[in-house]
C-alpha cells in the first residue's frame, strides 16, 4: 500500500468490509506474498473466483435488459463488458494501483501502471465483496463501475468499441498528455484510400494503423495501444 488507505477504496465503492482482510487479499500481488510470508494471501484465487462471478451477474444482467436478444448477442456484450481492456479502465478510474500491495520488484518495473494488474485487482475486489457480502454486495459493485449507467438503453453501444475515447480516459487516469493522431500516408485510387495514421503519446510515436477512412484508421491506431496496454502497460512487464 502507499498513500491512501483502504477505507477510501471503501468510500469510494460504498461499501465498508465486514472482513477487511478480504479486501487486503483482493489487492495483493503475488510479488508482495512471496516477499512479506505469512502477511497474507495473493489475489490470484480472488481473481479466479472473481472471474465467475463477475460473469454471472453480467450475464444475469444482459438477459433482464434484453429479453429478445439471442445467446450471440448476449455472449458477444458480455465479451465487451468483460474484457480486459474495459476492466483495466475500471481499475484506472478507481485508482487501483494506489492500493495494490506490490513486492519491491514489481514496484520497481512500474507495477502501479500495470493494465494487467488492475484487471487482475478488479477481478479479486469482486470475488471479495461476494466472500464478503453475497451476490448483492458484488452485483452494486459491477452496476456502478462495470456496467453502463443506463444498460437497457446501451444495446448498440455494447457492439461498437470506441478506441480513441478509451485511450484517451487511460491516459487521463494517469495524467498523461492526450494522444494525438497524424496521417502519414494516403494510398490508393480516390474513390478507395487507405490510410494509415500514427498516433503518439508523448511526443513518440508508439503505433500505427490503417484503415479505408482517417476516422477508422485512428481507431485502429488506438485500439493496437490498448492491446499493447492490456499485455504490458507500454513497455513494462
Amino acid at each position: 500500500m502507499t498513500e491512501n488507505p483502504v477505507h477510501l477504496l471503501e468510500d469510494l465503492i460504498g461499501y465498508r468490509f465486514q472482513n477487511p482482510q478480504l479486501l487486503l487479499e483482493a489487492l495483493t500481488h503475488s510479488s508482495y506474498a512471496r516477499e512479506t510470508p505469512g502477511s497474507c494471501r495473493d489475489n490470484e484465487q480472488l481473481e479466479f473466483l472473481g472471474d465467475a462471478v463477475l460473469n454471472f451477474l453480467v450475464s444475469v444482467a444482459l438477459v433482464n435488459a434484453f429479453p429478445e436478444w439471442e445467446e450471440g448477442q448476449l455472449t458477444r456484450a458480455r465479451a465487451r463488458l468483460v474484457a480486459a481492456t474495459h476492466l483495466g479502465r475500471v481499475g484506472a478510474r478507481l485508482e487501483l494501483g494506489s492500493y495494490l500491495r506490490l513486492g519491491r520488484g514489481e514496484e520497481k518495473t512500474g507495477g502501479r501502471n500495470k493494465s494487467a494488474l488492475f484487471v487482475n485487482a478488479v477481478e479479486a475486489l469482486v470475488a471479495a465483496l461476494f466472500r464478503d457480502g453475497g451476490l448483492e454486495a458484488a452485483r452494486g459493485f459491477v452496476a456502478g463501475f462495470i456496467l453502463p449507467a443506463d444498460l437497457a438503453a446501451s444495446g448498440e453501444e455494447l457492439f461498437t468499441v470506441d478506441y480513441k475515447s478509451a485511450l484517451q480516459e487511460y491516459l487521463q487516469a494517469f495524467r498523461k498528455s492526450p494522444a494525438e493522431y497524424q496521417v502519414v500516408e494516403e494510398t490508393g485510387p480516390e474513390h478507395q484510400k487507405t490510410f494509415t495514421v500514427e498516433v503518439l503519446a508523448s511526443d513518440k510515436v508508439v503505433a500505427r494503423g490503417r484503415g479505408t477512412s482517417k476516422k477508422s484508421a485512428e481507431q485502429e491506431a488506438a485500439r493496437v495501444v490498448l492491446e499493447r496496454l492490456r499485455e504490458k502497460t507500454v513497455g513494462n512487464d
